[in-house]
């Protein structure tokens, strides 16, 4: 354990550090968001959050060279090299779109082109799960263009849900924590795969919590699209090495596969599923998927009356609870959990939408009060 936390404070303490220099070479060189109808933040922001990521994920692969169980990992597989070649090309295409805003189809071919890159350096999915057939062995005519759809997902997944301050940065170290603990607990017939896995997953959660600081409301410094896209493209990376390179032993049990293939879909259930709505949304109103909007989850919470911190912590927190239940149904048997699990749900769900009947009722209540002081002065005026 002692290696996996001493990389993930380097990758954190690097991003704190690197960051205010980054802020300042934003402005520098005019990389600023500014507000507009289709977004939340009230003044210019400095972009090129990317930047500093990236350099945690340098500073945290490089120290985990000088530990020999992870010297040993880049020695015999190359998966770490292909994972940083991969984040160089995908932060270099965000940092150009942060700067000069890419077409669609030029942000998803640098997309591609990062979820090759994994592929050629092996990190790639070699098994998976068919209804009809179970878990099998898969042939380069599935595995790659499967792996590419699991990047591309996981990249725009977490790409789409960096529209408040602070959000994305949260829920991908939620995730990658909670990863990490599903990946270090397991037993893995591919030890090597895993370890890769678990680093990754101990870079990502330090580089978004390093981050934080900075981008938590009110956010001095915006990741953009460098930084959300290396966050999700280190989650692929992490899930791939961590699950679809890990079920040949099985047999093809159906459980075998589903339980830890799960365990990344509850703890990224809350940017996928908001990914899925936006695509079902934008298909229906014949609009192009990457198009941007504000009806995402969490612009819904802002509309419902929870401030812009809230919001974020009420996103926090489900996707605490929902990693916390795939990790305890992987792992823990018995009533007790689900009653827990149930439990919380509930309370989470009060405090999601209790804000709409607060706001309503004082609306109401507003509306009566007016209401009585106009009808003594209507019947003063009569008289």
């Amino acid at each position: 354990m002692t290696p996996y936390l001493g990389v993930f404070a380097v990758t954190a303490l690097a991003v704190l550090a690197v960051t205010p220099g980054v802020r300042w070479l934003a402005v520098k060189i005019g990389a600023i968001d500014r507000p507009s109808d289709r977004k939340v933040h009230p003044k210019p922001t400095p972009t090129l959050g990317g930047l500093g990521i990236f350099f945690g994920l340098a500073a945290g692969l490089a120290v985990a060279y000088l530990f020999p169980d992870f010297r040993r990992l880049y020695r015999q597989t190359f998966e770490l090299q292909g994972t940083f070649l991969a984040a160089l090309a995908i932060t270099v295409v965000g940092l150009v779109d942060d700067v000069h805003a890419l077409s669609a189809p030029a942000k998803a071919a640098g997309q591609i082109l990062a979820a090759g890159l994994l592929i050629l350096y092996g990190v790639e999915l070699l098994f998976f799960w068919f209804p009809t057939q179970g878990v099998i062995s898969l042939g380069p005519d599935l595995a790659v263009p499967l792996t590419v759809l699991w990047v591309l997902m996981m990249v725009n997944a977490v790409n789409l849900i960096d529209g408040l301050d602070g959000l994305a940065a949260g829920i991908v170290a939620i995730a990658a924590a909670a990863f990490f603990v599903w990946v270090y607990v397991s037993p893995s017939s591919f030890p090597e795969s895993a370890k890769a896995a678990a680093l990754l997953c101990a870079i990502a959660a330090g580089a978004g919590l390093g981050f934080l600081p900075y981008n938590f409301y009110p956010a001095r410094i915006f990741m953009g699209d460098s930084g959300a896209m290396l966050l999700g493209l280190l989650l692929a990376a992490a899930t791939i090495a961590g699950v679809g390179r890990t079920l040949q032993p099985h047999g093809g049990d159906v459980a075998a596969f589903a339980i830890p293939i799960l365990i990344p879909v509850f703890v990224l259930a809350v940017p996928l599923t908001d990914v899925a709505l936006a695509v079902v949304r934008r298909i229906r109103r014949g609009r192009p998927v990457f198009a941007p909007d504000k009806e995402h989850i969490h612009h819904q919470l802002r509309d419902i009356g929870h401030t812009h911190r809230r919001a974020v912590l009420i996103m926090y927190y489900w996707a605490m609870l929902l990693a916390g239940s795939g990790l305890a149904v992987s792992f823990i048997n018995g009533r007790l959990i689900v009653g827990s699990i149930i439990l919380a749900a509930l309370g989470l769900i009060a405090a999601t939408f209790v804000p709409r009947r607060l706001r309503e009722s004082r609306r109401l209540r507003r509306l009566r009060k007016a209401e009585a002081l106009a009808e003594p002065r209507a019947r003063s005026g009569q008289a």
